[in-house]
């Protein structure tokens, strides 16, 4: 896919983002680069392809499923302003 200068004068103005002018040509060439690679990535053909959870094909290391730490819900809740019924109670934000 190639930009063109307005398209990318236009993505920076919608990221807010200001560019130099000097870095207006560079910046086509990279994200056309960019684009390419992509379109050519959703073209290969990828039925039958396990997902993934890692590159490698390694065990993940998990811990096992513990609590670790003491209940302090009372404690921590006494130290808020206002709480009722075990949850902190804030002041409305949304009308």
């Amino acid at each position: 896919m190639n930009l063109d200068r307005s398209s990318v004068e236009r993505i920076a103005h919608l990221a807010r983002l200001a560019l130099a002018e000097e870095d207006v040509p560079r910046y086509v060439r990279d994200l056309s680069r960019i684009l390419d690679l992509v379109e050519r990535m959703g073209a290969v053909d990828t039925r039958g392809v396990e997902p993934m959870a890692h590159p490698l094909d390694i065990p993940q290391r998990l811990r096992p499923d513990e609590v670790t730490e003491e209940d302090r819900r009372e404690e921590l809740l006494g130290l808020a302003p206002q709480a009722e019924a075990g949850h902190f109670l804030v002041p409305k934000v949304i009308d």
